[in-house]
């Protein structure tokens, strides 16, 4: 008799545990119907029709949100149209699905360069070298690509400073 309260609690809680597994998904279960889409925006992709790629991409993550491929290759196509922005925000969400995804790590730290976010681009490549353990050459063509752009930053920042200088009236004589 003093063990039927226990005894009740404890069914509760299996009972309610089974039946909310019952119905679920696990998360690594991408939606049949969001691969399906993805695949036909990929070949839209691949026949140069971004506007279409990026419908069918759209219509896959309406269908299931976690398709991480689908963030992806929505960030490649939206890129590929310059919208860097709009690419990083893109593989924003396929990080937070999935913080160790080395190609969209590499790929947003290829946005942040474009435009021109280097401190966020060298956050992306350390992170990338961490988790890669043996070829990181995503990884060093990278870095050279951040040296690139910030030889370009730092050579247009002389350039503003010399024009600045140069366009100075010159100050007036006092006698």
């Amino acid at each position: 008799m003093r063990f039927s309260p226990a005894a009740i609690a404890l069914s509760l809680t299996l009972a309610v545990m089974s039946s909310a597994s019952i119905g679920g998904r696990a998360d690594d279960e991408i939606d049949a119907r969001s691969v399906a889409l993805m695949k036909t925006g990929d070949q839209e992709a691949s026949a140069g029709r971004l506007d279409n790629a990026i419908g069918w991409y759209e219509s896959a993550l309406a269908v299931d949100p976690r398709n991480r491929a689908a963030y992806v290759a929505m960030a490649r196509a939206v890129k590929s149209q310059g919208l860097d922005g709009k690419a990083i925000g893109f593989y924003k969400e396929a990080l937070e699905l999935e913080p160790n995804d080395q190609i969209a790590l590499a790929e947003q730290a290829d946005a942040f360069i474009s435009k021109g976010a280097l401190e966020l681009a060298r956050k992306n490549i350390a992170r990338l070298k961490t988790l890669c353990r043996t070829n990181c050459s995503s990884a060093e063509r990278l870095s050279l690509a951040i040296d690139s752009a910030s030889q370009k930053q730092q050579a247009q920042a002389s350039a503003v400073d010399l024009k600045a200088t140069l366009g100075a009236p010159p100050e007036p004589k006092t006698n």
